[in-house]
């Protein structure tokens, strides 16, 4: 018989955000979306900045920020090595808006020397936040 749950290790450059049984998680990986179960193939693979979501062992759910990092996934095991994890209550919603403003002003009125890139990293960034944010506050309202 399948096992129902895989260990979870989701830790960061600052702390360990999160050590326990899930039985499912989703992250944003460099190809797109990646659900993960109990049993997954082996897999390696860079995280995008944005939602991780995952199903405790009892059934609750948990949505971080991940602002990208490495993602190691084994039959038993998930690893994920995050450059920033951030819980939703630790994300500062008025600082997300305001860099995302700042992105899309950067972006709307770039010069000769403007670096797009830095400029659409940050922007995905912020809205990344922002969606974790309002996940949040729709699952509270529900």
């Amino acid at each position: 018989m399948a096992a129902k749950t895989v260990q979870l290790d989701i830790v960061s450059a600052e702390d360990s955000i999160y050590h326990g049984e899930v039985s499912f998680f989703e992250v944003n990986g460099a190809e797109g979306e990646l659900g993960i179960m109990p049993n997954h193939v082996a897999l390696l693979t860079k995280i995008k900045p944005g939602m991780a979501r995952f199903i405790k062992q009892d059934g609750s759910e948990e949505v971080l920020y991940l602002s990208g990092g490495l993602l190691e996934v084994q039959p038993t095991a998930i690893s994920v090595l995050a450059d920033v994890a951030l819980r939703a209550d630790d994300i500062d919603e008025k600082a997300a808006l305001e860099a995302k403003e700042r992105a899309e002003h950067a972006i709307a009125n770039a010069g000769a020397d403007f670096n797009y890139e830095a400029a659409a990293i940050e922007l995905a960034k912020s809205l990344a936040q922002l969606k974790v944010v309002e996940t949040i506050k729709k699952n509270i309202t529900r």
